[in-house]
């Protein structure tokens, strides 16, 4: 019996969710005077739902629109109610609506974060949907990232192009593009370096494969996806607002929101940049990479939802 989207969700954040009820354990029935409201606000600050959403629940709460004597339940239920807010600015699943196609997809993010898997995913994904697929190798600083991307692209059954390690990323994206118009491709998802260890270098590189594209296609890239790993936390942030500078990021897609019990920065990252969140990553299975619903989602998160559906 095939695990259900919900009950992948309830999994893959019971880690986050378990972590917020902890922190806000022992504050429901106390009367919501001053010193309580600043626990309740601390208490989600430390589940990396960010200052931001935290500030505005505890505002929400001041109000005195609920009773003093609030259960913790309510208290959730307001997180809830606060973090879908906010998630449903950025819950959007990625269109494939380039004409003429194809719809060349950028993906970008530090080595570690499970690019290459996602790429694989993503490109899963597209195939569910009936669209025509493929992947280009555009990281050759690592011959085992070519040589894995390889191995996904056999294994799900798209074509792929790639060239030698060291070899030149813009021309491997040249060939893609016009090998993927040739024959109908309806989406181009392609790989690129994840260094960052010289910002300069790695803008120069993205900045050249846009040149290249222009020719052939001058509304390309239509996106550029940056792949976070959920277990970095708060440093998330930091490779956002880096890669926002560097590599012009339209859209995000986080993963292994399964293994850490920091998935509340996919609040933080939705509250502080308002980027799209295409999809994100529960497991290590093909199809364990799916757009989000922000309510459903919210209450996982809040320890609201802890059941499987009926």
């Amino acid at each position: 019996m095939s695990t259900s989207w919900h009950d992948k969700l309830l999994g893959g954040f019971r880690r986050t969710s378990d972590r917020l009820v902890g922190n806000l354990a022992g504050l429901g029935g106390a009367r919501l005077e001053e010193q309580t409201l600043d626990e309740v606000e601390e208490a989600l600050i430390g589940s990396d739902l960010g200052p931001e959403t935290a500030g505005r629940v505890r505002a929400r709460l001041a109000e005195g629109t609920f009773e003093r004597n609030m259960e913790e339940l309510g208290i959730r239920l307001v997180v809830a109610e606060e973090v879908e807010k906010v998630l449903a600015q950025v819950a959007r699943p990625l269109g494939i609506d380039a004409f003429p196609r194809p719809q060349v997809v950028l993906v970008i993010g530090v080595n570690g974060s499970g690019k290459t898997t996602t790429i694989a995913k993503l490109a899963h994904l597209f195939l569910e949907q009936d669209y025509h697929v493929m992947l280009a190798a555009g990281d050759t600083f690592r011959a085992a990232a070519i040589g894995q991307l390889r191995t996904w692209a056999e294994r799900i059954g798209v074509p792929i192009v790639t060239g030698p390690e060291g070899g030149d990323a813009a021309g491997i994206v040249w060939d893609a593009v016009k090998k993927a118009t040739e024959i109908g491709t309806d989406v181009l998802i392609v790989d690129t370096a994840g260094r960052l260890q010289n910002k300069r270098e790695l803008m120069d590189e993205l900045a050249k494969i846009r040149r290249v594209l222009g020719r052939l296609n001058p509304a390309a890239p239509h996106d550029v996806l940056l792949v976070l790993d959920a277990t970095t936390g708060q440093n998330a942030l930091n490779q956002i607002e880096v890669f926002k500078e560097v590599a012009g990021v339209t859209g995000l897609v986080m993963t292994k929101l399964d293994g850490t019990a920091r998935g509340g920065v996919l609040v933080a990252a939705a509250e502080r940049y308002g980027l799209p969140i295409h999809a994100i990553g529960v497991g290590e299975q093909m199809d364990d990479l799916r757009p989000f619903d922000a309510r459903e989602l919210s209450r996982i998160i809040a320890g609201v939802d802890t059941g499987p559906r009926k």
